[in-house]
Parts: structure tokens; C-alpha cells; sequence
């Protein structure tokens, strides 16, 4: 079984946010996930569905703020083993180029 989450952990506050999250990434480290940070979330995969919660759980926690808001999306891939970037793979295959613009 893979499970994927795309995970939000956002401190509401006033401040600048960039040690807060990157606490909450930190505290994946303890966790069996592979994870990936993007300016707008982390994408985390793992073998277990109980790992991958623990891991999310973990980071929202990891927050020092009086208020956090946290966003959960899991993909469970209960009949097929595929990785993410299984998932990526195959868009770029149908696109004919990388999932990405070619801006730099």
C-alpha cells in the first residue's frame, strides 16, 4: 500500500511564518515518510496510512503559535503500488514534456 498527503500546517499570526514551518517540517524527520516542500505545501508518501497521520499530527504540533490551522489531503492506494513519482511520471508521459513551465 502507498498513501500520499498533500500537508498545509499554517500558524495564524501576523508574523513571518518561515521558522513555524520549518519546525513543522522538521518534525517529519522522526517519521517513515518521504516527504517534498513546495512554496504552497509538503507532499508526504508513506507505506502506512498510521505513519503518514502520525507524521502529519506531528508537524501540526511542532508549531509554536497560539492559533494553526492544518489541511490534510490523503490519496490511499489500497490495490496498486505506485510511488509519487510514479504519479508525476505518468502526466509528463501523456504531456510529452515535464510538468513544468520551461520559464527560468
Amino acid at each position: 500500500m502507498t498513501v500520499f498527503a498533500l500537508l498545509r500546517v499554517t500558524p495564524i499570526t501576523d508574523d513571518d511564518v518561515t521558522a513555524d514551518v520549518a519546525a513543522a517540517v522538521e518534525a517529519l524527520e522522526e517519521y517513515d515518510v518521504e516527504y517534498e516542500t513546495t512554496p504552497m505545501a509538503t507532499t508526504l508518501e508513506a507505506d502506512d496510512v498510521e505513519e503518514l497521520f502520525a507524521a502529519c499530527a506531528a508537524a501540526h504540533r511542532a508549531v509554536d503559535a497560539g492559533e494553526v490551522q492544518t489541511l490534510v489531503q490523503v490519496d490511499d492506494k489500497r490495490e496498486k503500488s505506485m510511488t509519487a513519482s510514479d504519479k508525476v511520471d505518468a502526466v509528463e508521459t501523456e504531456l510529452g514534456r515535464e510538468a513544468r513551465s520551461d520559464r527560468e
